[in-house]
């Protein structure tokens, strides 16, 4: 090769490398590129996340009055998928009222986000997981968080009150009218919230006095003895709310495992729950009604540690978390129920599904610096050999039902370290309902039947477990 040609090919190269460089400069300045933009209301906090292809950086700040939360987006020009958010957001979005966009200045996108009530923002950036790549997240939480126990307290004397109101109208229908009997004494509600909240460390409880005795304006009568076929009420059992907390699996930027035909966890397990909470509502344990709490009530990501907390905080009985399972293969099958296991798994297949459930946090999206790990070392450390024998009852219990309505994968209640079922005072299986990853039983999964005759079988199950394990009066703490 001459000399001449080798200087042509150089300046070609160098000419080349000039024009690499340029475009690398016109990639940088372009910026991230938006990929997806989504709006997750929930009464307990709505989630708003930003997706692009590289990290967006982002300064933030929270404005009390009027509320609002203002983003400034740094190194990105503002396009048609950011304007996007301002359509996402629902007029009964409990948090966001609306969201204002624009060109704060060259390079800089501000985001203002009206807000209907005082929160505590979150605003922190997620690393590519799964099919998310590179997203920014902004979780409102309410400033003033409503205490989970005294909204269930409510919710019952509020069917309590429906369910006399509709007798009384039922009696009137029928009967003469009657002089006034005396108003039965109303079930004292207020004490039964105290006595479950005293038991919650620094909540102090103070109850005013009793009213003076009213003068009686004829002479009282004698007391009429008691009926003698009266009987104490057992010591072993308690005067209360018996509480089932059930766990539907995944929810929001989490969906789960998904199936052949589109079908979403997420979806399947929440519908279920619903289904599970109208017949445990309906029931009791004893003579004491039951109710059921949601660690999720809609579509929106709980962390695997938050809905352990929230188990705690009503002080529930049990905790059932539902799932529907996935495998690489579409011929697996039927349905099976977890217990934790402080000894390892019980087998690879039990191992690989903890790990997997286990990772949600990663798919969900957690703050990591507000995410607790010392109260999850802590949960660790109290799980007992008591919770896990318990557990292993109720795992028993449902999975007896369960086979009655499908086919089950294990015949045991097999066991592994699933981190939401570490609730060291309560009773916690998984239920994976069926094999969504199966074509047959994710259209199973889909009906409606199926979806009641699981519910059917798991009340069953519950009711079967109370039966042989009546829930006693005790004292813990919170």
């Amino acid at each position: 090769m001459s000399h001449d040609h080798r200087l042509i090919d150089r300046r070609t190269l160098l000419q080349s490398g000039s024009l690499v460089l340029l475009l690398g400069t016109a990639q940088i300045a372009r910026g991230a590129n938006i990929v997806a933009v989504r709006v997750w209301p929930a009464p307990e906090y709505t989630r708003v996340t930003i997706e692009s292809d590289t990290p967006l950086k982002a300064a933030h700040q929270f404005v009390a009055s009027p509320p609002r939360l203002a983003v400034d987006l740094e190194g990105i020009e503002l396009n048609p998928a950011l304007r996007e958010l301002v359509a996402k957001v629902k007029a009964d979005d409990p948090f966001i009222s609306g969201i204002r966009i624009g060109q704060n200045a060259p390079g800089v996108v501000r985001l203002v986000i009206d807000l209907k009530q005082a929160a505590l923002p979150q605003v922190f950036a997620l690393a590519p997981v799964a099919a998310y790549q590179h997203r920014l997240v902004l979780d409102l939480h309410p400033a003033q968080e409503v205490d989970p126990l005294e909204a269930l307290i409510a919710e019952r004397l509020k069917d309590d009150a429906q369910t006399r109101g509709a007798a009384l109208a039922a009696a009137a229908a029928v009967a003469p009218p009657a002089a006034p009997a005396p108003a039965a004494p109303p079930h004292d509600a207020l004490g039964e919230l105290i006595a479950r909240q005293a038991q919650k460390p620094g909540v102090p409880i103070t109850r005013a006095p009793a009213p003076p005795p009213m003068v009686a304006v004829a002479p009282a009568l004698p007391a009429a003895p008691p009926p003698q076929s009266a009987k104490p009420t057992p010591a072993s059992r308690t005067d209360r709310l018996i509480i089932v907390a059930l766990d539907p699996g995944h929810g929001g930027e989490d969906p789960g495992a998904i199936g052949p035909g589109g079908t979403r966890e997420k979806d399947v397990v929440l519908r279920v729950a619903h289904l599970l909470r109208e017949r445990i509502n309906a029931a009791s344990v004893g003579g004491n009604p039951m109710r059921a709490y949601l660690t999720r009530d809609a579509d929106f990501f709980v962390p695997l540690q938050v809905r352990v907390q929230k188990a705690r905080s009503v002080q529930a009985d049990l905790f059932v978390s539902i799932h529907a399972d996935a495998f690489t293969v579409p011929t697996a099958r039927g349905a099976s129920v977890f217990a934790l296991s402080d000894r390892g798994a019980s087998s690879s297949a039990a191992r690989w599904l903890a790990d997997k459930e286990n990772s949600a946090d990663l798919i969900g999206g957690i703050n990591v610096q507000s995410h607790d790990r010392h109260v999850q070392r802590v949960l660790l450390d109290m799980s007992t050999t008591a919770q896990i024998n318990d557990s292993l009852k109720l795992g028993s219990a449902l999975l007896g039902e369960i086979g009655n309505v499908g086919r089950l994968h294990k015949p045991r209640v097999e066991q592994a370290s699933f981190a939401v079922l570490k609730a060291p005072d309560i009773p916690s299986v998984l239920v994976e309902t069926a094999f969504i990853s199966n074509p047959e039983e994710e259209s199973k999964l889909r009906s409606t039947i199926y979806q009641e005759q699981l519910a059917n079988a798991l009340m069953q199950g519950i009711s079967r477990y109370f039966a042989r394990n009546p829930p006693m009066a005790r004292s813990r703490s919170v």
